[in-house]
């Protein structure tokens, strides 16, 4: 670890201090205009866009270095092979974890998470129990009532407090030795609230639990030590870390990954292949059958190197401002409704306009060059939670500036004129 350590930080770029329009510099897309308007930009916690460092890499490889990875022994396998491995060592020191054989290359997090349910419901039976909460996004709650429906487990709910964090009173109380699973988002992609995650990881290891975190909007927002936090296994994905779609990351350490078996057949995730039997791979390689998002991975691991590029501090206290500055704008403005005030909570701000459908809303920022996500936002138990059917999303992100957040108040205001 320590030579791969050595070679990652011969590698990384120098750190430079924040600077928004610097950091703005190096998206392409937001020097575009929309409606004659500039893009305002605020649905990050749907997707990121990506800097000029994401495209260009990816294009490269493809012109220079673009073959199949593993098994091959000319140049190109090699180049393409060292490449991909490069960015899961990149992934694995960005997220403290143990080591690179820690870390499972996904199609993204969604296929993570079912990849960890349909290994853990091949030990499940009728009477275990599966913990979810209320502020999950649908790919961590589906995947759970499937390994329910197939075993006879149960799936519990843990609820959320009125500022919408999580109830952790209640959630210990649910926790009891049928639990074999507690699957919890870091951040909610709705909310923003941030959970106690290492409290959550003791309380679930006391009862003899695994633990899946969501951390698709925690890797974005904070500095993750996977080996801090203890989890059994941690997910995320690519395109909201300033990434290309089509690859997401699953952690686990070394116990979760080597008992948990195979979930997709094919090629790189065997062994040995006989009429008669079937040997398996070791992690990581057991779980990314056939030929992987090769290209994609280039990218994730130029994310990364852009990321650790950045003053981190400086970049979360920007996005924090950024929030703080917003919530105060739109507290107490007649006629709009916040959810999500829990302390700590991360750059989401999640809203309505009272007598407004949040389609309408979002669809007269967007004549003001202003983007913003509008629904249930794959979060439907949320929403009943808070009575409503859909809200209205403001996302931010690294390049975001108070300039931005003052067109979309303004535009906001003019919205909310217009619906009134």
């Amino acid at each position: 670890m320590v030579e791969v350590q050595s070679r990652l930080s011969a590698m990384a770029p120098p750190v430079t201090p924040f600077n928004s329009q610097v950091i703005r510099d190096a998206f392409p897309i937001l020097g575009r205009r929309v409606h004659g308007k500039p893009l305002v930009y605020l649905d990050n916690a749907a997707s990121a866009q990506k800097p000029e460092a994401v495209i260009s890499a990816m294009a490269q490889f493809q012109r220079t270095s673009y073959a199949n990875v593993h098994r091959g022994l000319h140049t190109l396998a090699n180049e393409a092979t060292q490449a991909f491995e490069d960015a899961r060592t990149k992934v694995a020191h960005f997220i403290g974890a143990g080591s690179a054989e820690e870390i499972v290359l996904t199609k993204g997090a969604t296929e993570a998470i079912n990849l960890v349910a349909a290994g853990i419901s091949q030990r499940l039976e009728p009477g275990d129990e599966i913990l979810i909460s209320e502020l999950e996004h649908h790919a961590n709650i589906v995947p759970w009532h499937m390994a329910a429906q197939r075993t006879g487990a149960i799936l519990k709910w843990a609820p959320i407090t009125p500022d919408g964090a999580l109830d952790m009173d209640k959630l210990s109380a649910l926790i009891t030795p049928r639990t074999k699973m507690v699957a919890i988002s870091h951040m909610s992609n709705v909310l923003g609230s941030v959970q106690d995650v290492t409290a959550i990881v003791a309380m679930a290891h006391a009862q003899g639990a695994l633990v899946l975190l969501d951390g698709c909007q925690g890797v974005v927002h904070q500095s993750i030590d996977v080996h801090a936090i203890g989890a059994d296994f941690y997910v995320f994905s690519g395109h909201k870390m300033y990434g290309p779609t089509g690859i997401g990351v699953l952690h686990g350490t070394p116990a979760a990954l080597d008992a948990l078996p195979p979930w997709q057949g094919g090629g790189e995730m065997i062994e040995i292949v006989s009429k008669e039997r079937i040997t398996y791979n070791v992690p990581p390689f057991r779980f990314e059958a056939g030929t992987p998002a090769i290209t994609e991975a280039v990218g994730l691991g130029a994310a990364i190197d852009w990321i650790q590029s950045q003053d981190q501090a400086g970049l979360h206290a920007h996005e924090q401002a950024l929030l703080n500055y917003t919530m105060e704008a739109l507290h107490g403005v007649n006629g709009v409704r916040l959810y999500g005030t829990a302390p700590g909570k991360g750059a989401i701000v999640a809203f309505n306009v009272d007598g407004a459908h949040p389609h309408d809303v979002a669809q007269l920022l967007d004549r003001s060059g202003v983007a913003v996500r509008a629904g249930h936002h794959c979060a439907q138990p949320l929403m009943t939670a808070l009575g409503v059917t859909a809200t209205a999303r403001a996302s931010f992100a690294a390049y975001t500036t108070f300039e931005e957040v003052d067109l979309f108040l303004a535009a906001l205001a003019k919205a909310r004129n217009f619906l009134l």
